[in-house]
């Protein structure tokens, strides 16, 4: 009977815990749509046109285009445009960019994947470029 008691003990424990564990894996989707808006829009109405609205994609097709880590159709990698090294690359001339020098590479593709699942167009709350 003791050498239960603290199996017992740790399987509730971890029932407990589940629920938190998923929360932080699920990023900051108001901080990824402040990155989003902020670096990704901008880049891309200055040097590609014009920007892209998370509802040009589902949530299915952004799971697919994050997973695939290609970005300027396949010449880079999606990874550097959150990394740590393009924001000090671009810190001088973009807020966003200077505010969140200090949050994780991985901490931050959260966020912005938080985002773009939350305003795709069968998010959610599908999301326009403003």
């Amino acid at each position: 009977m003791k050498s239960r008691t603290p199996v017992l003990a740790l399987l509730a424990l971890g029932l407990l815990a589940a629920p938190f564990a998923s929360l932080a894996a699920d990023g900051d989707w108001k901080r990824g749509r402040i990155y989003y808006r902020m670096v990704c829009t901008a880049c891309h109405t200055e040097k590609a046109g014009g920007a892209i609205s998370p509802t040009t994609k589902s949530m299915a097709e952004w799971a697919a285009y994050i997973q695939a880590d290609k970005h300027a159709k396949g010449k880079d990698s999606l990874k550097y445009y959150v990394s740590t090294k393009y924001r000090d690359s671009i810190k001088a001339t973009n807020k966003a960019a200077a505010k969140f020098g200090d949050v994780s590479d991985e901490e931050l593709m959260n966020d912005l994947k938080a985002f773009v699942t939350k305003g795709a167009k069968d998010g959610d709350a599908p999301a326009k470029c403003s």
